[in-house]
Parts: C-alpha cells; structure tokens; sequence
C-alpha cells in the first residue's frame, strides 16, 4: 500500500496519526482563500512535488511507495500488470487557461509546463504510472466521483480474481484545492465555514455539522492473487472479499432519501463475497460532515446490519483528512486495512453532540481495540455513484 495524504505521507505514519485522532485541517495556503466562503482545507504537506499537477505528483508517489514495498521480495510477474485508477473530474487548471489566453495562444516554454498544460490527468497519470510499472493491460480510468477510489479497487479486484490480470496497481488521486475547485463546492452549499476553527471543522455524524472540508492525496494498493503473493513471500496486509457498486440516480449532490443505493452497494459487495452481513466487524462509512449523507447513510447501515446494526463500529476518516473525492475511497480503504491490521478501529473525531438522526456506534472522539475480520468501506459519490468494498483480514494461511 502507498498513501499521500494530510497526516502522513506513509502508510504507517497515516496510520499512527489516525489511531492518535489528528487533524489534517487548516487554513488554505495553496491559493488567496481570503474571499471565499470556506477558507479552510486538508492540505497534503511536506512532500516534493515531482509534477506542478498535485494529482498526477501524489498518484506517482502513493504507486512508487505501493510498488517498492511489493517487491522487496521479489518482483511481481512483469508486462502482465494492469493499472484501475480513480481521477478526479477537472479538466485543466484555471491558471493554464488564464496564461493561454495572456501569451497569445503560446506553449510555455519548460517541458514539465508542456507536459501539464491544458491536459487532464488521465492524459498524463495513467500512462506515466503504466510507463514506470510496466503494466501492459489497457487500464481502467473510474471519474466516478465520490466513489472513483474504491470503484476502481473494486474493478481492479475483478480483474484479478477473474483472471485477466495477475496482478494490479489500483487507487485514486486528486486535488481540489484550488479557485474553482472551492468556488465550485461553496456555490452547493456544501462545505464547512467553520474558518475559525479548523480542526473541529470537519464533524461526521454531529448534530453541528455545517459541509464537508476538502482534502487532497492519493492511496494505491498493489493486488495480486492469494497464492502468488504467498509463494513470493509477500507481505500480506489483508484480502479484498467483495465488491459491490450502484447508481440510482436521485439527484446530482443529494444522496436517495432512504439510502436505496447505499444499501444496495453494500449488499452486492457482501453477496459478490458471499458473506452474511452477522459477519461485519466494522464500517469505513463515507462520513462526509453533511446535513444529507450522514442520516441518509445511518438508515443503510441499519437496514444492512439489522439488529446488530448498534453494536457494529461505524468510522469516519474524513473526520480528519477531509473529503478527498475521487481519491476518497482509496485512502479510506488503506484507513481501514491498517487499522484492521493493528486490531484497533480509529476514532471519528469532532463527534461531541450526535445528531438525534444518527445513532450508531461512531467510535466519538477516541480510538479503541476491536478485533476485526471484516471491514465494509463505503465510498457515495455526487450524482448517486455508490461503491463498497469489503476487506477480510489476512489470517497468515
């Protein structure tokens, strides 16, 4: 696994600052915010930036970091590599537009700048990633919003244990962290002004919730079939057991009232995996800090689970990293395959006063052991693109 994210640009230090319930959030510096609605963000910090698009720069690093501790065994099958990457909806940077216009219609002069300029990720992320690995497989590219990351862990999945692929690179990066990025969000009404407190910003599940906070980074898993990864002596994080995926198409930034669709992306990923759902351990809820998804979600976790639905941990990452969109299920899946790891489910921090419309366990403000053999990560994008992943602890058999 390779994480670039807001607490942490390794998996373990990630992990470690998550189980310590730390705040990525705070004032955004990557741009003059100062007239803006919202003027916070979960900014990705210390990390060289190889390419000026911080997509494509945190895709690079979260794949480099995923495949090198991969192959510190041994190398994995060359040319039979396939890349499933998550990217985000933006087509170019406002900046890019803004010089093309001023030069007269003229290339910049560096080739990095050419490289960038007017392109959207995928025209550059994916065949670098593919160039760098050797993955020879036609790629699948998910724009599924929200739901991008884990839609393409699950489709990467597929590809693996159906036997087209032997093995795969798969995730999702992105960064919104800009002018139309958060004038965009800000004309939905959709993200948190709560500019004077940064880090209690970001409230999943709280009655004084007011949006989400925007994220940026990149995770990317390498996955590979049970049995070649043990005889290369591998290091085996857990097991991808199902996937499940659904639209149904309510609105454009408002998830179905009953969570028709939540709960119909968790259940195919319980069916696809032929798990009962008295076997759910946890859930990586998509959290988000809305007045709309958490109830909305709360009601497809209770239909899922039943009577057991209180008793089973609920977690919200973005909490603490924000809402990375594209790359949001991603990194929540690394969130959750580490934690299950360290048989302990980390904390959703900010939770001081439920809302009265969601009451499950949400694990408020800090973390606790739980041993867990299945994880349900849920990932609900804009326009009702759902998608869950679930995630089995590796055993050592």
């Amino acid at each position: 696994m390779g994480v670039v994210s807001p607490i942490g640009n390794t998996t373990e230090t990630f992990i470690d600052n998550l189980l310590a319930g730390c705040s990525g959030v705070g004032p955004i510096t990557l741009f003059d915010a100062s007239n803006m609605p919202a003027r916070i963000a979960a900014e990705v910090k210390n990390i060289p930036l190889s390419f000026r698009d911080r997509k494509i720069a945190f895709a690079l690093e979260a794949a480099g970091q995923a495949y090198a501790a991969s192959t510190f065994c041994s190398t994995l099958p060359q040319g039979d590599g396939g890349l499933s990457i998550g990217l985000g909806l933006e087509l170019f940077s406002p900046e890019d537009m803004a010089v093309y216009r001023q030069s007269g219609s003229k290339l910049p002069s560096s080739l990095q700048e050419r490289l960038t300029f007017l392109q959207t990720p995928s025209d550059l992320c994916v065949p670098l990633i593919a160039k760098r690995f050797n993955l020879t497989k036609p790629p699948l590219i998910h724009v599924s919003a929200c739901a991008a990351g884990t839609d393409a862990i699950g489709a990467a999945f597929h590809m693996v244990r159906d036997g087209l692929w032997q093995w795969a690179l798969a995730g999702a990066t992105d960064s919104m962290i800009n002018p139309l990025g958060v004038g965009g969000f800000c004309k939905l009404s959709a993200l948190s002004t709560s500019n004077d407190r940064p880090e209690r910003a970001s409230r999943p599940f709280d009655q004084n919730r007011n949006g989400f906070v925007l994220g940026e980074g990149a995770g990317m898993l390498v996955l590979e079939p049970l049995a070649q990864s043990q005889a290369r002596g591998a290091k085996i994080h857990a097991e991808i057991a199902g996937y499940g995926n659904s639209f149904d198409a309510h609105g454009i930034s408002e998830p179905h009232p009953e969570g028709r669709g939540a709960y119909q992306a968790m259940r195919r990923a319980l069916d696809d995996a032929g798990v009962s759902a008295d076997e759910i351990d946890c859930v990586n809820a998509h959290g988000t800090s809305t007045p709309k998804n958490d109830p909305v979600e709360t009601i497809a976790i209770k239909r899922l689970l039943g009577k057991r639905a209180k008793e089973v941990p609920v977690c919200a990452t973005k909490a603490m990293i924000g809402h990375l969109i594209s790359a949001a299920g991603a990194v929540e899946a690394i969130a959750a395959i580490g934690c299950m790891e360290k048989g302990w489910v980390h904390p959703t921090i900010n939770l001081e006063n439920p809302d009265p419309a969601c009451d499950l366990d949400y694990v408020p403000q800090k973390s606790r052991p739980h041993k867990q053999r299945y994880v349900l990560s849920n990932s609900f994008g804009f326009g009702g693109q759902n998608a869950s992943v679930l995630l089995k602890a590796f055993n050592g058999s």
